[in-house]
């Protein structure tokens, strides 16, 4: 265990004192009578469970100055400690209120956990961790959260039981959202790529349809989605349901594909293509030999700004009719069911983390290595 020799670190500086704060001064969690009504809040220090916390956010900052893993093993297990403690604390909390009381999980417990989540990610950054050592780490609070789940902790806290309510129609609005999002990601690149290419030989048409592009994204979502209604009744092709939402995505996603696409190809050294033309190869063969091979990394970047960028739009859909996880989101909106809003836009976050680590790592993988 080493200190270091420099200034604190900012980020685990205002890391540990949002961290403080929200245990000292935000509510942990909150007992409500039922699902809809408001209930009342309690600080941290108050829950017996969560009154360590104070403790644990000041060791945070006593350790922002240590070098290699002792600082990370700190904020693992902070983490931990956090999720496994705040379900412990929804459990003591029930056994004195009504029957269809419900703990709901306050602003305090979100800062907390946000904080600590970022914690890990700094000092991962902190001590270079390698990817796979990364994945191994995220892996394992994953794993982590996935046992204590499985013992039960979490049983008693109100959007556990709200997933529970809903675990069939959560399933199928899963596959929806993922379906609904590939499937857009899927038609951009059908349409996009080809045309970043024959704007990319052609080079006047660049300006234009990228203007084109930027016009569409100009247009908010809610309103691109209900101006795609009438247009394709009329079609016959259906105003409401998946084709509006298929429409809509794919047009907001054309404009990163494009971009993506014409910077790909620019990644091609200009001694490498004189080369190539040298040796007589046709313009196609150029570009199927050189330029896309060469620029491969700087596609998956680009897939992976579609991917996210989609999974995110896709929760809009729902007002249209197309189903997913925005179901869970407008529905709790409309109901005043905050815990049903939350479980929707916990696995659209959870989704959008996912498909981005996995255009990463691809990204990783396609980077020449020396």
């Amino acid at each position: 265990m080493r200190w270091t020799e420099r200034a604190w670190p900012l980020a685990l500086l205002v890391l540990g004192v949002t961290g403080l704060l929200a245990s000292l001064a935000l509510n942990a969690v909150v007992v409500a009578p039922n699902r809809l009504l408001t209930g009342h809040g309690y600080l941290s220090i108050a829950v017996p469970s969560l009154c360590w916390l104070p403790l644990a956010w000041l060791l945070v900052l006593v350790t922002a100055r240590m070098r290699g893993g002792a600082g990370l093993v700190v904020a693992i297990s902070l983490l931990a400690g956090l999720l496994a403690a705040t379900g412990l604390a929804a459990g003591g909390l029930l056994a004195t209120a009504g029957e269809h009381a419900r703990v709901q999980l306050g602003a305090g417990f979100w800062c907390m956990a946000t904080a600590a989540v970022l914690l890990v990610a700094d000092r991962l950054r902190e001590i270079q961790a390698r990817p796979y050592l990364r994945l191994a780490c995220w892996a394992g609070l994953a794993l982590l959260a996935v046992a204590i789940a499985a013992a039960g902790v979490f049983d008693r806290l109100s959007i556990v039981q709200e997933f529970t309510l809903q675990r069939t129609r959560f399933i199928t609005a899963v596959g929806q959202h993922l379906l609904l999002a590939f499937a857009a990601a899927a038609a951009a690149v059908v349409l996009g790529a080809p045309l970043a290419i024959a704007v990319a030989q052609r080079q006047g048409g660049r300006g234009a349809t990228l203007a084109m592009l930027n016009l569409v994204q100009t247009i908010p979502s809610m309103a691109l989605f209900a101006l795609l209604v009438a247009p394709l009744a009329w079609l016959g092709v259906g105003g409401t349901g998946n084709a509006p939402a298929l429409v809509a995505l794919t047009a907001y996603a054309l404009l990163p594909v494009v971009r993506y696409t014409l910077a790909g190809l620019a990644t091609a050294p200009s001694a490498a293509l004189d080369a190539a033309r040298g040796m007589g190869l046709q313009p196609w063969q150029v570009l199927a030999r050189v330029q896309l091979p060469l620029g491969l990394p700087v596609f998956a970047a680009g897939l992976r700004i579609v991917l996210v960028q989609s999974i995110g739009l896709a929760a809009v859909a729902a007002l249209v009719g197309a189903g997913g996880l925005g179901r869970f989101v407008f529905l709790g909106l409309g109901q005043g069911a905050n815990d049903l809003v939350m479980l929707g836009t916990l696995a659209i976050i959870a989704l959008a983390l996912a498909a981005d680590g996995a255009c990463r790592a691809l990204e990783r993988w396609m980077e020449p290595h020396a």
